[in-house]
């Protein structure tokens, strides 16, 4: 019928990324999961190595872009931001050390994103449960982080390792509920 047709381009418009790449993303991310699991000690240094190399990555940017905006302010950042990177690829341990803070924050920030967007897809008339699910894990993870932080890389590495894990399951949940809404051309 002409409503169905209609709800059909609607849901390819809006959600273009529930696509095969989507369940590709969410199985990618399980099996990060269960690395993180039995490689606690590579995974930290990894973390930590990465969130090094992103501090340089995006000073780098912003002391570029200080040139064309002529801003003091972003010249200031990004040699800071390049500073802080340098640091914490020179000091591994120490950065590894912190990184229980900087991911429950990160986690906590995505959950909370992801809540507000599952009401936001619940009123627009789609599958909002999986994107609700992932956004009170965030939360709750990021919470078990930092109430347990001090117990060392195993209890980060293993809850991080779960947190992916789930996400990863819960994204290719979300892929299979949503592709009963797409028509087969989507799935690009």
């Amino acid at each position: 019928t002409r409503l169905q047709r209609r709800t059909i381009m609607a849901a390819s418009k809006i959600q273009p990324n529930m696509g095969i790449w989507h369940l590709i993303a969410g199985i990618v991310i399980a099996v990060l999961g269960v690395y993180v699991w039995f490689n606690p000690a590579a995974t930290l240094l990894g973390l930590a190595l990465y969130l090094g190399i992103i501090f340089i990555v995006v000073g780098a940017g912003y002391f570029m872009l200080s040139f064309s905006n002529r801003s003091g302010w972003y010249l200031t950042v990004g040699i800071l931001d390049m500073l802080v990177g340098v640091i914490f690829v020179g000091n591994l341990g120490l950065t590894a050390a912190t990184l229980p803070i900087v991911l429950a924050l990160w986690f906590l920030a995505i959950g909370v994103m992801q809540i507000v967007a599952s009401f936001s897809l619940r009123r627009e008339g789609y599958s909002w449960g999986w994107s609700l699910l992932a956004g009170v894990l965030g939360v709750l993870f990021a919470f078990l982080i930092l109430a347990y932080s001090a117990i060392g890389a195993v209890t980060i590495t293993a809850l991080v390792g779960a947190y992916f894990f789930m996400y990863g399951v819960i994204e290719i949940g979300e892929y299979v509920s949503n592709r009963r809404l797409m028509p087969a051309e989507a799935d690009i």
